[in-house]
């Protein structure tokens, strides 16, 4: 599946092969320690971000790993 911007389809689809190898070949067995997806991760996720801006998209409402830092959930 391609990204939200096209300019960051390449970025995901390094990420994804980054993840489902470390998946594979270290957390299926038995090795979780360390993040070596971790950067490419941050990478995509600026681009990601920066697109949905560019095309304006509304994200009001939606969370985001780490958005709600810091702050109470609403009750109501």
């Amino acid at each position: 599946m391609n990204s939200v911007g096209e300019a960051c389809t390449e970025l995901k689809r390094e990420y994804d092969q980054c993840f489902n190898r470390w998946f594979a070949e270290k957390f299926l067995k038995g090795e979780s320690s360390g993040d070596p997806c971790g950067q490419l991760f941050k990478r995509y996720q600026i681009c990601v971000q920066k697109a949905i801006k560019e095309k304006d998209i509304p994200i009001e409402g939606l969370e985001f790993m780490g958005s709600n830092k810091g702050k109470t959930e609403n009750s109501s």
